[in-house]
Parts: structure tokens; C-alpha cells; sequence
């Protein structure tokens, strides 16, 4: 969606407010490179190994869970892989029995909260280039959860809140003024819609715009006690595609939350800080499980996206 009188740069999947300065998630290759080799067990060692073995249980299990969680998975493996394989750290030795393929969906259910809750962990002390990698990875297992019943649901992200002592640098703030833009669309789009939705869904409008506007006023006051204007929203914003039913309107309330995805992503790439990674990484898993869930109302598929806010 784009607001106007201005257009911002769209991505190369369908969405509205990607604002197009994300290709700040592009990593210099200087940042990557450190001085010297660290002969220390890579930490993503763990969630490559986890990866791989659910997605090898998965695709031996039939069902519609399980192919969700076989195709998300192998993708998760594969971006860990390439990471843990081009810095080549010292393998750790194997203590204890190996992995175990899980055989059955409850054993999906419990190896998805699992590898979220690892992921989630590491997100606050990582290397930009990586934390951005894992937090999708954890968003990813948390949208599996959301998809359906049979893996848990599992819990809802912990509340958006301004982090404490928090310094925005003026990377941090670009970041942050990106998802206030997100943020700003979110709400409109939520009042937008709540006019083609029937009256079932009154509620889930009504929670979804309450989180997008604690998350303005928590990205406003960031951004304010940074000696930073924060951006007001747009008169209007033009969606992708007309709306013109509730189908429709569903859609473009999960391209809405996928902007968001995208946004918050942005600014765990942008920043050291481990209190305002936490605080995105929260707003991040947020989205991905309420974008899951209206996907699932208007029959998208795949239902849950295996690496929510990466760019396609």
C-alpha cells in the first residue's frame, strides 16, 4: 500500500509499506568478516542440527501439519546451513544420543516450541547479520504454531513495550521510523476492512488494531526520547488490489502484517541493542502469528511463511 502524495519503493512480493529503505538488510560484506578466526562451537550449530532432524521427521509423517512443517523447516535449514557453513567453525563434539526425528505431529508440537524458544534466546546477542536470520527462524516456528491446533498454537509474542535505557543511534531511528510507517498502515487497513468483514470478525479487528496502536505510540515515544519528529500517518494509503469483499479484506489485512513483519525485522538488522532487538523481535513473532492467522480465513497457502519479514 502506498500512502499519498508520495510512493514508496515496493517489494518484489505483494505489500503495501515495505518502505523501501529494508535494503538496508542487505549486510556489508566488511560486517560479516572479523579480524581473525574464532575456533569457538558456531551457536547455530544447534538450530541447524534441529532444523534438519524435524524436517526429516516431518516429511516422513503425512498430513497437512506435517508437510507445513517439513517445507518450513528444510527452508530454515537451508539459510542456517549456508551461515554455519561459510564461517566454518569447529564442529562440536556430539554429546549424547543424536537427534531423534520426531515420529508423530505431537512430537512437531513439542520440537517447534522448542526451536523457537532457542531461537528467540539467541536473538539479543548475535551478530546483526545473524540475529535478523534467527529471529525470522523463531517468527517462522511461532507462525507453525499459530497454524494449527494440532501443533500447539503455542503462545502469543510477550507485549510490544518501549525497552528501558534504550539509545537510539541514528541507524536505530531510521529503523524504528520505518515501523511507525508500518504501524500507521496496519491501523488504517484494520479500519478499513472492519467495513467488508461480517460480524464475527469484529473482535479480532478490534485486537488487532489495540497492538498496532501500542506499537505507534511505543515506536513515537522511542523516537521522541531520541530527540526524533516521529512520522505521521498518510492521508490515505492505496492497497495492492481493490477490496471489494471479505476475502479481499483478509488479504490485505495479512499483507498489512506482513509489512509489519518486515519492518521490525528491519530494525533488529539495524541495531546492537539487545533491549530494542527484544522489544522487535516481540512485535515480529506478533505479527507473524496474527498475519497466520488470517491466511488461514482466506485460504492462502502455505498457510504459515516459513521465514516471516525476508524479502522473496
Amino acid at each position: 500500500m502506498t500512502g499519498r502524495p508520495t510512493e514508496p519503493t515496493l517489494p518484489s512480493r505483494r505489500t503495501f509499506l515495505r518502505v523501501g529503505a529494508l535494503a538496508a538488510l542487505a549486510v556489508p560484506l566488511a560486517a560479516a568478516c572479523g579480524p581473525g578466526y574464532d575456533e569457538s562451537p558456531d551457536p547455530l550449530a544447534p538450530l541447524l542440527r534441529a532444523a534438519e532432524t524435524d524436517a526429516a521427521g516431518a516429511k516422513a509423517l503425512t498430513g497437512p501439519e506435517a508437510e507445513a512443517v517439513a517445507a518450513a523447516r528444510a527452508a530454515h535449514a537451508a539459510a542456517l546451513k549456508t551461515e554455519v557453513d561459510r564461517l566454518n567453525r569447529p564442529k562440536p563434539e556430539q554429546s549424547g544420543p543424536a537427534e531423534t526425528p520426531p515420529s508423530s505431529v505431537d512430537g512437531l508440537k513439542e520440537r517447534l516450541a522448542t526451536a523457537r524458544k532457542q531461537a528467540e534466546g539467541l536473538v539479543p546477542s548475535l551478530p546483526r547479520y545473524r540475529a535478523g536470520m534467527v529471529a525470522s527462524i523463531a517468527a517462522g516456528c511461532a507462525a507453525l504454531q499459530q497454524s494449527s491446533d494440532k501443533l500447539g498454537r503455542g503462545d502469543d509474542a510477550v507485549a510490544v513495550e518501549v525497552p528501558a535505557g534504550v539509545s537510539l543511534d541514528q541507524e536505530a531511528a531510521e529503523a524504528v521510523q520505518q515501523a511507525l510507517g508500518a504501524e500507521h498502515a496496519s491501523i488504517w487497513v484494520y479500519g478499513l476492512v472492519s467495513a467488508y468483514l461480517p460480524a464475527a470478525f469484529a473482535s479480532a479487528v478490534a485486537r488487532g488494531t489495540a497492538e498496532h496502536v501500542k506499537r505507534r505510540d511505543v515506536c513515537e515515544r522511542m523516537l521522541s526520547a531520541a530527540g526524533q519528529t516521529p512520522a505521521g500517518p498518510e492521508a490515505a494509503y492505496v492497497p495492492p488490489k481493490p477490496v471489494t469483499d471479505a476475502n479481499s479484506a483478509m488479504e490485505l489485512v495479512a499483507t498489512s502484517e506482513s509489512d509489519a513483519t518486515a519492518a521490525w525485522l528491519g530494525v533488529i538488522d539495524r541495531t546492537d541493542d539487545a533491549a530494542l532487538r527484544t522489544t522487535a523481535l516481540n512485535a515480529l513473532i506478533g505479527s507473524a502469528r496474527r498475519g497466520t492467522a488470517w491466511r488461514a480465513e482466506f485460504g492462502a497457502k502455505p498457510v504459515a511463511i516459513a521465514m516471516p519479514g525476508q524479502s522473496t
